[in-house]
C-alpha cells in the first residue's frame, strides 16, 4: 500500500469513527481530497487507491491537472475523476471554472454565479454549486454573511446551467471540539433552513484535516481533507 493509499485508509477510518460517535451512517459523509500544490502524480496515486473527488483552490493549477489526467483511469480506480473548485473565484477566471470543473463550492456573490451560468458550455452537465458562507465572521475568510445566504440561494437556483447543491464554510480554527461543533452547528442550521424553504439541497461541505470529527458531529455531508492525505505542504 502506498503512502497516499495508507493515509486515505486512515482518513476513512477517522470518518467512520466520527460517524459512529454521531450515530450516523458512514455513507452519509463523502470525502473530498484537496490536492492543491500537489502534482498530477499524487492525484493519480489517490485515484488508484479509489478516491475520485478532488478539490482545487487555485484555478489555473487545477485546470492543468484536469488536462493532464484526462483519459483512461489507472488500475484500482473506481470511477472517473470529479473536480471541485473550492477557492476564491475572480471574474477573469469564471470561464475556466465553467468549462473545466464539475463542482464549484465557493460562490459567494451573484456576479460570479451569473458569469458561471453564462459561460457553462451547453454540452456539459449543469455545474454543481455550493454557496460559501462566512459562518463565524472570520476577517480573513471568503463567503457571504449568513443573513444574505437565502437571497443568494434563490438567485443561484434560478440561473440556467447551475444546480444549487448546498453550502460550504471554512470557519476560523476553534479552541476545542465543543467550540468547533458550535460553529459548525450554525452552518447546519442555515442548511436546514434552505431545505425548509424548499431548495432540497443535499451537500453541507465543512470540516478539514484538523476538525473533521466536529464537522461530522454537526452534520457535515462532505469533508475536505488535504494534508492528512497528501502530507504537509
Amino acid at each position: 500500500m502506498t503512502t497516499i493509499a495508507s493515509r486515505l485508509h486512515s482518513v476513512h477510518d477517522r470518518m467512520a469513527a466520527a460517524c459512529q460517535a454521531a450515530s450516523r451512517a458512514p455513507v452519509q459523509v463523502k470525502l473530498l481530497a484537496v490536492s492543491k500544490t500537489f502534482g498530477p502524480e499524487s492525484v493519480r496515486e489517490a485515484w488508484s487507491a479509489g478516491q475520485t473527488a478532488f478539490g482545487e483552490n487555485y484555478i489555473q493549477e487545477g485546470v492543468e491537472k484536469i488536462q493532464v489526467l484526462r483519459g483512461a483511469a489507472p488500475p484500482g480506480a473506481t470511477g472517473p475523476l470529479v473536480w471541485h473548485c473550492i477557492g476564491p473565484i475572480q471574474s477573469n477566471k469564471t470561464r475556466l471554472v465553467a468549462e473545466y470543473f464539475d463542482w464549484v463550492q465557493s460562490v459567494d456573490r451573484l456576479k460570479i454565479a451569473q458569469r458561471l451560468s453564462e459561460q457553462r458550455p451547453a454540452s456539459l452537465a449543469p455545474l454543481q454549486v455550493c454557496i460559501q458562507v462566512n459562518v463565524d465572521g472570520g476577517p480573513n475568510k471568503s463567503g457571504i454573511v449568513p443573513e444574505e445566504a437565502l437571497t443568494l440561494a434563490h438567485q443561484v437556483a434560478a440561473l440556467p446551467g447551475l444546480r444549487l447543491r448546498g453550502l460550504m464554510c471554512i470557519p476560523e480554527p476553534a479552541a476545542d471540539f465543543e467550540a468547533a461543533c458550535a460553529v459548525f452547528a450554525r452552518a447546519r442550521a442555515l442548511f436546514d433552513a434552505l431545505n425548509t424553504q424548499g431548495f432540497e439541497v443535499d451537500t453541507l461541505s465543512m470540516g478539514m484535516s484538523a476538525d473533521l470529527e466536529a464537522a461530522i458531529h454537526a452534520g457535515s455531508t462532505m469533508v475536505r481533507v488535504g494534508s492528512a492525505i497528501f502530507g504537509a505542504r
